[in-house]
């Protein structure tokens, strides 16, 4: 049987280290196919980008934040997949751009 605890433990360690100890982070947003708007932190580990913070403003103006914090609830959770911003929809924007969403 799997522990699940364990591994929640271990995701909320992995995604804390990296928000704590980034240099480097990276912010995106792009709209998905019902109108709602995602946005994006994500910083560099093993040559790859790691979403770190992830915010959806759904269409109807709600806001879903996760993080290592909250890493998901009925509504959604943050991904565990590496993104490529050259290979995923996304446009970079800035940290304060980002900041005024989480925010909120």
């Amino acid at each position: 049987m799997v522990d699940l605890e364990r591994i929640n433990a271990e995701a909320v360690a992995y995604f804390r280290a990296l928000d704590e100890n980034a240099t480097l982070r990276h912010h995106f947003h792009h709209a998905d196919e019902e109108g709602g708007l995602w946005y994006i932190e994500a910083v560099p580990d093993r040559g790859e980008l790691i979403v770190i913070k992830q915010a959806e403003l759904t269409s109807a103006g709600q806001l879903h934040r996760y993080s290592w914090e909250h890493l998901e609830d009925e509504h959604g959770f943050l991904t565990d997949q590496a993104i490529g911003p050259e290979d995923d929809p996304l446009e970079a924007i800035s940290p304060g751009d980002f900041q005024r969403v989480w925010s909120r």
